[in-house]
């Protein structure tokens, strides 16, 4: 039988489970339940905005159960690979005119455009009673973050952010250990991640040259709430790159996932960041985000948890030395679904998400992948000194602590340390010496469901997703004030209370992001 296959008693028992779990952290929001969402016999109608890249990805999850009834993107050329995969969906330029047209034929809604896009769909759909499912970082900014917790509030709607890292195995691991207090009490965690997704642009010091906008691209709809500007192919192949339609370049991308992890196991949400600070910086201008980065959160005590000190690192290794008794060349990130060895598999796809039963295979195992399609265009790179990547800008750092270690975290506890990979997929101790004999400690938190059947479980009345907006917004309510660190000098002092920073102006200026005339939002 393929235990991977989705039925009705599972979403009874999610539940239940849903429940069980520390104050703040999974199943934290009341039940969805009794507020007349569809029962778990009956299909939800679902919309997508996005589907040329990470669309199609999600989808799928959705698609095991669900309806796929419209398709909405502003490019044609690049969406048409995943409109094909859903003949039978009706296909829109515009969500808004998506919205008017199938407003009652839609039940929810999966968002996966580029960043700056994410709050005025999410906030539309939920004004319209449809569930949403946003791909990360929720938003940009702790004004968007907090706009669309309150709306998935007041709207009585299911959300989730796309971090799907949150119902791996190595993450809800990697909690359990902490929480059992095998490391000791942690004052210190490190994260690093590569360059930027695509790499950082070469542009002049004028900004992207204009060129002519292709046919098959409605640009204005592409920049929607961003400020007018002339079209360059570089802003929608390497759009992570800008800071006007990114959260922080890499750390909006990958260090969202991987330090998640360390925001569960550290119960980050139940206090806000009383500083933030980028201590290192190169390669920034007024239209990129960094080419590398060091950033420095600081955390009061939360309950019985010590102040901890939180150490990013975009694209450089930084001063960290490794654990003490590691062997040389021991690698610091354990490899991927690492838990299998010790009894607890997980069966994923390249990009950390559970397979949904159209995914496997009769015996339960993943089917072979069915073709890839990219967001770069053929030459382009995922970050500098990839292949085919661009190559690194003139005058950049060739330092050895240059060279980030690869995508993952390190827990600096006062009895040891702990490393987690990339979105959580991996976990162990250090040195590997440690890790060898030990034995897992009691699972507490619910496992086994795909991310978007989390999403799912929640639209038709179960308990909320793990990444629901409420939970999520405190996420990246702290990470995008890591992301006005990488733009405002000096040692910002957060003041939670009033949301604002006390001791710059400067800095509180990026607390709402720059909406063009005809985007304004409200709640």
């Amino acid at each position: 039988m393929n235990t991977h296959r989705f039925s009705r008693r599972y979403f009874f028992y999610g539940t239940l489970l849903s429940g069980a779990v520390p104050d703040g952290g999974f199943g934290s929001t009341p039940s969805l339940s009794g507020l007349g969402y569809k029962s778990p016999n009956d299909k939800l109608n679902i919309g997508a905005v996005g589907v040329g890249i990470r669309g199609p990805a999600i989808l799928v999850g959705a698609a095991a159960t669900e309806n796929i009834v419209a398709l909405c993107d502003v490019d044609e050329a690049r969406s048409a690979r995943g409109f094909a995969q859903y003949p039978s969906a009706k296909k829109y330029k515009d969500y808004r005119k998506m919205f008017e047209a199938e407003g009652k034929n839609i039940d929810a809604v999966m968002i996966a455009t580029p960043d700056h896009m994410h709050t005025p769909i999410a906030l539309l759909a939920m004004q319209q009673g449809k569930h949403v499912y946003c791909e990360k970082p929720l938003t940009r900014t702790p004004w968007e973050s907090q706009l669309l917790a309150d709306a998935a509030v007041r709207y009585k709607v299911a959300t989730q952010m796309g971090n799907q890292g949150w119902n791996h195995e190595g993450t809800k691991t990697a909690c359990e250990i902490l929480w059992s207090g095998e490391i000791g009490e942690v004052k210190e965690l490190h994260a690093w991640t590569g360059g930027i997704y695509g790499g950082q642009p070469n542009i002049p010091a004028t900004g992207p040259e204009p060129e002519a906008v292709p046919s098959t691209l409605d640009w204005d709809l592409w920049l929607g709430c961003a400020e007018p500007r002339g079209f360059n192919p570089l802003m929608t192949n390497q759009w992570r790159a800008f800071i006007d339609f990114s959260t922080g370049g890499s750390l909006g991308d990958w260090l969202v996932h991987n330090l998640g992890p360390a925001h569960l196991a550290l119960q980050l949400d139940k206090a806000s960041p009383t500083s933030v600070e980028c201590v290192f910086v190169e390669g920034k201008n007024q239209w990129l985000w960094p080419l590398r980065a060091h950033v420095v959160f600081e955390f009061p005590a939360r309950g019985s948890m010590p102040p901890v000190t939180v150490h990013t690192y975009q694209n450089m290794r930084g001063d960290f030395e490794n654990p003490p008794g590691m062997a040389e060349g021991e690698r610091l990130f354990p490899p991927m679904n690492n838990l299998t060895q010790k009894g607890r598999p997980f069966v994923q796809g390249g990009d950390g998400m559970m397979l949904v039963s159209t995914q496997l295979t009769v015996d339960g195992k993943p089917m072979p992948p069915q073709g890839g399609g990219g967001p770069f265009p053929p030459g382009a790179g995922r970050g500098p000194g990839a292949p085919g990547a661009r190559p690194v800008p003139p005058g950049a750092s060739q330092d050895p602590k240059m060279r980030a270690p690869g995508n993952g975290a390190v827990f600096v506890g006062s009895k040891g340390h702990m490393a987690t990979t990339a979105r959580g997929e991996g976990v162990w101790l250090l040195p590997a010496s440690r890790w060898a004999e030990y034995k897992l400690p009691p699972q507490m938190l619910p496992r086994g469901v795909n991310h978007q059947q989390d999403w799912i479980r929640a639209c038709k009345g179960g308990g909320p997703g793990v990444s629901d907006f409420a939970v999520a917004s405190k996420y990246i309510e702290w990470l995008s004030l890591g992301a006005i660190a990488l733009r405002v000098p000096g040692k910002l002092k957060w003041d939670a209370a009033k949301r604002r920073f006390s001791n710059s102006e400067e800095a509180n200026r990026h607390l709402k992001p720059f909406l063009r005339k005809g985007w304004e939002l409200k709640s």
